[in-house]
């Protein structure tokens, strides 16, 4: 089962890296709070990519480029910790899902639904 091989891996990059982004001395990333909330690794483990979560959505950008220039010391440090044949390259990517299920959390309790009765009085038929 390549799939559940291929999961396992990519919790334990996410895992990782998530630890290994606390260490970053970039300041572009030491801004503001970033967190990994998927990784998505290849079948043949050359490429990862890495969907990131970044508090303040003004600073997203430059956060990316951070984590970009740093993704070479991100690679050797997760080949130090990992044992695998290849280290994947790492691909990053802002992750909005948050800000979007914020939004239909929103928009699902402006709704004005009325809330069904309880059906307390039984009919009957003669």
């Amino acid at each position: 089962m390549p799939s559940n091989r291929i999961g396992r891996i990519n919790e334990e990059i996410q895992r990782e890296l998530s630890d290994l982004l606390r260490t970053l001395k970039d300041p572009r990333v030491q801004k503001t709070m970033v967190s990994v909330t998927r990784v998505d690794t290849t079948a043949d483990l050359r490429y990862a990519k890495v969907f990131v979560s970044v508090y303040d959505k003004s600073l997203s950008k430059e956060v990316l480029k951070g984590l970009k220039s740093s993704g070479g010391y991100l690679r050797h440090e997760l080949a130090s910790r990992l044992s695998l044949r290849y280290t994947p390259e790492l691909v990053w990517v802002e992750d909005n899902s948050i800000t979007y299920g914020a939004r239909i959390l929103d928009i699902l309790s402006t709704l004005d639904i009325p809330e069904d009765e309880p059906d307390d009085q039984e009919t009957d038929p003669a």
